[in-house]
């Protein structure tokens, strides 16, 4: 899955594609984004790799993707460099290099994309490609968590439960176990469930307050989400 962030002037060409694409106009979007990508538009040739994932307006092709996807990455598209680094580290359309994977996620985590961030964790927590790692693990779902992605949060919050990367903490544990099942992360349910079992009143008000604090300064930035996760 692909998230797309693309800004663009209302009155550009590729607003226009993405306006196309976003109808569900396809075949139109997909002539828009090649005649922009033949020109040397990074983020017209990321586009095309989304199009190309999904079969939308052309014919499915994963290794089509990927290589639009490289295009785009080594020209600064911090999406397209994601999801490089996610095929890279599962094998999808290319073959499988975790370690390639992991330098391309890293470079897009620093950036600050929370999906990169949240692949680039997922590969520290089980040593693929990077050396296994549960603090920087717990480091980098954190930075995602912060910023409104939801299954970092119901990751980090299962972390904080079990003590792993991080110190043991139920109220950490309750407040991103807590935002995480309010958007419908299902697992982060039955987690919080057994957490709030084991809480006294004291650390269920503290983590009250938490998950107001957090509600209102984390952003709706995963209902969207059309990313290449890797698997957990």
């Amino acid at each position: 899955m692909l998230s797309m962030r693309v800004e663009a002037d209302e009155g550009s060409s590729l607003a226009g594609a993405v306006s196309a694409y976003n109808r569900g106009a396809f075949e139109e979007a997909f002539a828009l984004f090649s005649a922009l990508a033949n020109q040397g538009d990074p983020d017209a040739k990321t586009w095309l790799g989304v199009m190309y994932a999904h079969g939308e307006g052309v014919q499915a092709s994963l290794p089509m993707a990927f290589a639009l996807y490289l295009a785009g990455a080594e020209s600064g598209n911090v999406l397209a460099q994601t999801n490089v680094g996610a095929m890279l580290a599962m094998g999808q359309g290319v073959a499988q290099n975790a370690e390639e994977g992991a330098a391309w996620l890293t470079r897009a985590a620093e950036q600050g994309d929370q999906f990169a961030q949240y692949n680039l964790a997922t590969l520290y927590s089980k040593g693929q490609g990077v050396p296994n790692d549960p603090a920087a693990a717990a480091a980098w779902y954190r930075k995602a968590a912060e910023a409104g992605h939801y299954p970092s949060q119901a990751r980090l919050g299962f972390l904080y439960a079990n003590g792993l990367g991080v110190a043991k903490d139920r109220v950490e544990a309750y407040v991103w176990l807590s935002l995480a099942a309010q958007h419908g992360i299902g697992n982060a349910l039955n987690a919080l469930e057994a957490v709030v079992s084991q809480m006294s009143s004291d650390e269920k008000r503290s983590g009250a307050a938490g998950v107001d604090r957090w509600r209102a300064r984390t952003a709706d930035a995963s209902r969207h989400a059309r990313l290449m996760p890797v698997p957990g």
